[in-house]
């Protein structure tokens, strides 16, 4: 057998030593509580409604991408046109601006000093410490993601398929959901998974926009500040539960997805 050579055993450790440096952190924190510790966590009323909150409110903004994302990715898909990279770079600026400023940037527009903010007001709307503000701040820093999975699923499918369509005789609207939308479906599900995963792991901007009522993030956090790492751990590692839930589901539809191709 011929022996490796000093670069191959360079890329093996590093990748080890990466691996390490993931996966110890969470295996140690996955297994720092007891059953007991989880079972009591998972029957604390305010643990359950937390983590439910994060759910809803991440499942809501993975709903609202889908809905006004669509368009917007068909469009960034086929068609060029002039300014068309400022739209996209304007897409990712929520995944390179620091959370808090998310927060801050948010309730800015949605305070009583800005005209946006009181017809909010007027209509009944608060953002401030609310549901409503969650799913808000979700929507903000996970829509960058579905729009992304959802325009490579388009970019995959052959223009000339729509193009045969409509020479047919169907309308834009029929193509699209008669063609498009069933060869697509897998990648904006792929999205709908990301947009969600990404948002239920949201805090920084959440807790300056809704500190109450409480995420599942928040929750943590606000037991590791009053109580340590005791109390803190059995709620984290729900959480990451429900995380590597949607992992593997993810994992799935991308493996599904090159298996088609």
């Amino acid at each position: 057998m011929m022996m490796r050579e000093p670069f191959f055993w360079v890329t093996v450790w590093c990748g080890l030593i990466i691996m390490a440096f993931i996966l110890l952190p969470l295996i140690e924190m996955m297994t720092a509580p007891s059953m007991p510790m989880l079972r009591e966590a998972i029957q604390d009323r305010d643990v359950v409604r937390s983590i439910w909150l994060s759910i809803y409110t991440a499942g809501l903004a993975a709903v609202i991408s889908f809905i006004f994302g669509t368009p917007l990715a068909y469009l960034l898909a086929r068609r060029d046109f002039r300014g068309k990279r400022l739209v996209e770079g304007i897409i990712d600026l929520p995944i390179v601006i620091p959370h808090p400023v998310v927060g801050i940037a948010i309730l800015s527009v949605a305070g009583h000093n800005h005209w946006i903010g009181r017809g909010l007001t007027e209509l009944g709307a608060r953002i401030m410490g609310s549901v409503t503000g969650i799913i808000t701040v979700l929507t903000f820093v996970g829509l960058p993601l579905y729009l992304h999975a959802a325009k490579d699923g388009f970019e995959s499918i052959s223009p000339r398929l729509e193009r045969v369509s409509r020479s047919l005789g169907a309308s834009m609207f029929s193509t699209f959901f008669r063609i498009t939308f069933p060869l697509a479906w897998r990648s904006m599900l792929v999205g709908i998974v990301m947009c969600s995963a990404r948002a239920i792991s949201e805090f920084g901007a959440v807790v300056v926009v809704a500190y109450h009522p409480m995420i599942a993030p928040v929750l943590i956090y606000e037991r590791f500040e009053g109580y340590g790492l005791k109390y803190s751990q059995p709620v984290a590692v729900w959480l990451v539960l429900i995380c590597l839930i949607l992992f593997f589901i993810l994992r799935f539809l991308t493996l599904s997805r090159k298996k088609e191709t």
